[in-house]
């Protein structure tokens, strides 16, 4: 079935893929520098959360959407290769999602568990907490590779991927199925509101205190130093937040809609079928908004960034001044 969203789609891809490539890139260089500002245990989670988008680029969109589009007869397509393409979409997307869960979760342990604050916050927690959650979610997609079947057999070679008949009838296939959706993206969704509302919660009645506290003690109209070292990575933790909940909500919609109305996505009408899509576009295209987030909120992460632009431009100005003198 061929809607005029397909010529959108088409484009669109052509365009993330442009951009997402260079833009997490960039995110990594600088992250990886250390010299944003941003605690190590942070900026651990930061750099985990640009290459899983990275990876999610290329597979999703470069392997998966371009490949497809603009070439359908390329090795990519042979139905093993484009089954192994799928598992490791899936695995990097759900990477994506769940190192934005693990971030989120530091920080709420940063700002409202003052206790569990100088044990989990460090970089060898986040270290541990991200290898653990990338090999689980790697084991979790490996199922992905085996629902797929080819959709022409040409001289013995099988092309292209489809969704087997089965996947949607099988109890076992079905639960897997159900199982994947919730664990991305129904249930990071919902922690995501949860720990933010927590936050934003412990925040109110936080401030709410130290101002009456303040307020006993002297005419000290300095401002409180620890609620503006806070206030930065609240802002860095509710953008990051904010454009993931924004980015998801139609996908997670689309979700409830398909497991509440029994829907088959074969079966979606055209209504249906572009509800769908936009879900899918927003979704990948929030694997490409985190860097901008940064350059937006976080100065010395345009300072490092302004640094790496210009250090082959000042490398190259001195190589010419060096051969000319």
């Amino acid at each position: 079935m061929h809607y005029p969203i397909d010529s959108v789609l088409k484009i669109y891809y052509s365009t993330l893929g442009v951009i997402g490539i260079p833009v997490n890139l960039v995110a990594i260089l600088v992250l990886s520098r250390g010299k944003c500002g941003l605690s190590p245990c942070t900026t651990r989670y930061l750099l985990a959360m640009a290459m899983a988008d990275l990876l999610f680029i290329i597979t999703e969109v470069i392997l998966w959407r371009i490949t497809y589009y603009y070439f359908p007869s390329s090795f990519f397509l042979i139905t093993p290769v484009c089954s192994v393409i799928y598992a490791l979409r899936c695995a990097t997307m759900d990477c994506s999602v769940w190192f934005t869960i693990n971030f989120t979760f530091d920080r709420f342990v940063a700002i409202c568990c003052q206790g569990l604050r100088a044990k989990y916050c460090t970089e060898r927690t986040a270290a541990v907490v991200l290898a653990t959650t990338g090999c689980f979610l790697c084991l979790k997609n490996i199922p992905q590779y085996f629902i797929l079947e080819p959709g022409d057999v040409i001289d013995n070679v099988p092309w292209l991927c489809y969704i087997k008949p089965r996947y949607h009838t099988d109890p076992g296939w079905v639960l897997f199925n159900y199982f994947d959706k919730i664990s991305t993206p129904l249930l990071p969704f919902v922690l995501m509101f949860l720990l933010n509302t927590l936050t934003i919660r412990h925040i109110l009645v936080s401030s709410h205190v130290r101002k009456r506290l303040r307020g006993q003690n002297t005419k000290d109209n300095c401002s409180d130093a620890e609620i503006e070292s806070r206030r930065k990575s609240v802002i860095l933790l509710f953008s990051i937040s904010s454009s993931f909940i924004l980015l998801w909500l139609v996908r997670v919609v689309e979700f409830l809609y398909y497991s509440i109305a029994g829907a088959n996505t074969r079966d979606y009408n055209k209504s249906e079928f572009i509800l769908q899509r936009v879900g899918l576009m927003l979704r990948n295209l929030n694997c490409c908004t985190n860097t901008f987030i940064y350059g937006t909120l976080q100065a010395k992460f345009r300072e490092q960034l302004m640094s790496a632009v210009q250090y082959p431009i000042k490398s190259m100005l001195r190589l010419i001044k060096k051969q000319t003198d």
